[in-house]
């Protein structure tokens, strides 16, 4: 089954297998009004990078508004089906390309550890024990799986840089951004979810943006998903100076 949502008359259909997607679409508007005000102020025809694209809200949302070129970043194997679903359902598959291995801070083998296996769900991390909150993830799943650094997926596939980047990786958004100084150097705008209780982490990325010249701009608190607790948590926006 499929349902129609509508924002700022732009018009996107996406898949609801169960009573989670259902909540995703109809929360589409009011769940992060600043994600889709910060993608409806994108320059239109430009490459965005979705790091954590989930079942695809956002980058389907700004491939369809703002005929982004997007690279949608998903680990997830219980995603990636409604990812690519909501993608055709929309008729994006030419401006939307599906990545599906975990960016870290090293390339190598490790542990894709999640803590639910709901088509949709979220909170998983690679390579760690903890999540979004720094605390142990409560396993549910995991799998061994490749993972690499941004700077080296954009060297190896020879990419454009972005000129927007969305990153929510429920946590290890330091250790990405660790190996990322090339991509963050062309990157004109961030929007990234830190938790202010988890100071390795939000500590670390405020350091690494500002160090490529990038400047905050503003927050929001994120909101909750009922089966999530998302204290101290909030979506920033950074920008180049």
């Amino acid at each position: 089954n499929f349902k129609y949502v509508q924002h700022n008359n732009n018009k996107l259909k996406f898949i609801v297998p169960n009573t989670l997607n259902d909540y995703r679409i109809n929360t589409f508007s009011s769940k992060e009004p600043e994600t889709l005000d910060w993608i409806d102020k994108f320059s239109k025809d430009k490459v965005f990078w979705d790091v954590g694209a989930n079942i695809g809200l956002y980058s389907c949302y700004a491939a369809k508004t703002r005929n982004c070129k997007v690279i949608a970043f998903e680990p997830s194997v219980f995603n990636l089906e409604l990812l690519s679903r909501n993608i055709s359902a929309n008729k994006l598959e030419d401006l939307i390309s599906i990545f599906s291995l975990p960016l870290t801070n090293i390339n190598g083998i490790s542990t894709m550890t999640m803590s639910t296996t709901e088509w949709g769900g979220a909170l998983s991390t690679f390579g760690q024990s903890y999540g979004q909150d720094g605390l142990p993830l409560q396993k549910t799943f995991s799998y061994k799986s490749f993972g690499i650094t941004m700077d080296n997926f954009a060297q190896i596939f020879n990419l454009p840089m972005p000129k927007y980047l969305k990153m929510d990786v429920d946590g290890i958004e330091h250790l990405i951004l660790g190996n990322s100084k090339t991509v963050l150097k062309k990157v004109d705008s961030v929007l990234i979810e830190l938790n202010d209780d988890f100071l390795e982490q939000s500590e670390g990325c405020k350091k690494l943006l500002s160090e490529a010249g990038l400047k905050f701009m503003e927050k929001w608190p994120t909101a909750k998903l009922a089966c999530t607790q998302l204290n101290n948590s909030y979506n920033q926006i950074w920008v180049r100076n």
